[in-house]
């Protein structure tokens, strides 16, 4: 290497520029490589030693734009090597210019929990870097041996504007500050999941939309990604809306969704259990299952307690003579009853009693669930149309006794047939196995406990005869009781039974569970029974055993006014209104357009009082 400007003898020299060249065979000088720009290197301070025969230098941290390696390096070399490559040391004289550096990011606009990585550009090598924020003349942020610096799982305190710059050698050289970056950090977009209808219990061939919203990231430019207990069910969909229609079991889950903006996400939303279930089926009950005239009487219908959204439809259930079967006849909605989960029918009276069943449906469209079973409403008393008959005339039987149940008509209904309602649900009162059928009457031949539950009869065109709550047990002692209803002031026996004997037996009788009569008799009579009187009674034999309970049920006196009594009280109140009713009558009489429905007994007296009156007129 050849050492121009060189003193003779030791000296420290400054140089900044390296100029390479290469030395021919002729010593020809040409420049060497790097071809592509200046060489040049930091202000340092160095020594060259001159002296017959090789030259010394020493330099350091020497960036050859990587066409040599110079690196803290000591290289010997002599004028007369050919090829060779020398640098010119220039001393006391300052750089021609000092280095700039580039710094860029490969995100600027991130969230919250992203990574942010810098890069920062020197032409040369052997650098060290260093990371500014908010001012470049602070201390750095952190120094690195390479050019790039990555912020992981950023914040929002750290966005802010960046520098960098590069230094090398010791004292370290610096080049020039980078041009700011600003890198903008904002929270996380959440997003939100909403199934619509908002249920949490789903059957199945229903219909749900999940809904994903993303708060806090706009409304525009989102795409939306989908996961099923965390596996990724629909990876794109440009709209926010994901619905499955119809849902089956297969569908029951975890839900989640987010938000997908270029290479940004939202944060990953709460999830959202699905469950989807059978298709219900509702629950109908009716209270009270026994009609009393002229109270009201209230259904109920219950589904899943887990679901909600259900509006209701009530229906009266028909048996079909040639279909074997029921069908449902829509009961009339009052107002929006039907959003309601209870349905009253009133006035209660002869005319509501039969099957009753009840369905709900929501959503649009609808969808329906199951009917109910069938839930009955019962009256004790006869009916116009047709009684029901039973022989022993008692509710409560001993086994393997027969027992007979006719359906007595007293109208034109026809197709009337037997009907029986148990814990297993509604079937026929008389079949084959165990019964016999002779006309309209059906025979139990043996009974036994599964012969219990409530017998009516039953019309093709809905009519219900009274029905009979029927009890055989398999007890040694029995209580026989009214089987329809006492009117107040008829006189009632009650007789308790023991299986072996038919001759009365000493017992003990109880009302409500509370004894109300000490056994001397088999028999408890009541002179005159009053509405105070209808409850529970059963009757238990010392040492034998107890019967089971039964409901005696006590109506109202039927108010009967006299004709006499009437024209008495009319001729008090309007003379003229009672001429006028009496000349009516003759009229109606004279035409022979009256008819009468009273007993001939009851005839005759009426009569008399017309024509008494008449005379008195």
């Amino acid at each position: 290497m050849e050492v121009q400007h060189a003193a003779a003898g030791p000296s420290h020299v400054t140089y900044v520029q390296i100029q390479l060249k290469k030395l021919d065979k002729k010593k020809n000088e040409k420049p060497a490589d790097p071809k592509e720009s200046a060489v040049y290197s930091e202000v340092k301070t160095g020594k060259a030693t001159a002296a017959p025969g090789p030259v010394d230098v020493t330099y350091a941290d020497v960036d050859l734009q990587k066409k040599t390696k110079a690196k803290k390096k000591r290289e010997t070399t002599t004028p007369a090597e050919a090829d060779s490559v020398y640098s010119q040391l220039k001393p006391g004289t300052t750089p021609d210019y000092q280095p700039s550096t580039t710094l860029t990011s490969d995100k600027e606009d991130v969230f919250t929990g992203d990574s942010v990585t810098l890069s920062c550009t020197v032409e040369s090598s052997g650098w060290k870097f260093y990371w500014y924020r908010h001012r470049p003349d602070s201390t750095p942020v952190t120094t690195t041996s390479g050019y790039s610096y990555t912020l992981s799982w950023v914040s929002v305190s750290d966005g802010g504007q960046y520098w960098c710059r590069a230094g090398r050698g010791d004292p370290v050289y610096y080049t020039l500050y980078s041009d700011p970056v600003q890198i903008n950090i904002t929270e996380r977009p959440v997003a939100v999941l909403t199934p619509q209808p908002n249920w949490t219990q789903i059957f199945i061939r229903e219909t749900v939309t999940m809904r994903c919203d993303i708060q806090g990231g706009g409304d525009s430019d989102w795409n939306y990604r989908w996961y099923k207990n965390s596996q990724l069910v629909l990876p794109f969909n440009t709209k926010p809306e994901y619905r499955i229609s119809p849902v089956y079991m297969s569908n029951s889950g975890s839900y989640t969704c987010k938000g997908v903006k270029g290479n940004k996400f939202s944060k990953i939303s709460d999830a959202v259990q699905l469950t989807v279930s059978d298709q219900p089926q509702p629950v109908l009950s009716i209270s009270p299952q026994w009609l009393n005239p002229g109270d009201s009487v209230s259904l109920s219908c219950e589904v899943d307690k887990m679901s909600t959204g259900w509006r209701f439809f009530w229906y009266r259930a028909v048996y079909t003579l040639t279909e074997q079967s029921y069908y449902f006849e829509r009961l009339p909605d009052r107002g929006n009853m039907t959003t309601e989960d209870s349905y009253t029918l009133i006035p209660a009276g002869p005319t509501p009693t039969g099957g009753y069943v009840c369905r709900a449906g929501r959503g649009d469209p609808v969808y329906d669930t199951l009917y109910s079973e069938p839930q009955f409403l019962w009256s004790g008393d006869r009916q116009s149309s047709v009684s029901l008959r039973i022989s022993p005339n008692t509710t409560q039987h001993f086994r393997s006794k027969s027992l007979s149940l006719s359906c007595e008509e007293k109208g034109n209904s026809t197709g009337w047939r037997l009907m029986r309602y148990t814990e297993r649900g509604v079937e026929s009162g008389c079949v084959s196995n165990w019964g016999s059928i002779t006309g309209s009457t059906c025979t139990i031949r043996s009974t036994d406990s599964w012969s219990s539950g409530v017998f009516w009869c039953e019309s093709g065109s809905g009519e219900y005869s009274n029905a009979v709550n029927i009890t055989v047990d398999a007890g040694d002692v029995i209580l026989e009781s009214p089987v329809h209803p006492v009117t107040e002031g008829d006189s009632v026996t009650l007789r308790c039974k023991y299986w072996t004997t038919s001759s009365n037996i000493k017992a003990d009788f109880y009302k409500d569970g509370v004894l109300i009569k000490n056994g001397t008799t088999g028999e408890m009579t009541i002179p005159a029974v009053s509405k105070s009187d209808e409850g529970f009674y059963k009757c238990k034999y010392p040492d034998k055993g107890e019967s089971p309970e039964s409901w005696v049920t006590v109506r109202g006196s039927v108010v009967s006014i006299s004709l006499t009594r009437l024209l008495c009280g009319l001729l008090v109140v309007s003379p003229f209104l009672l001429v006028s009713i009496v000349l009516m009558v003759k009229c109606c009489r004279a035409r022979g357009l009256c008819s009468t429905v009273k007993s001939p007994q009851d005839q005759i007296r009426s009569d008399d009082v017309i024509e008494q009156t008449e005379s008195s007129v």
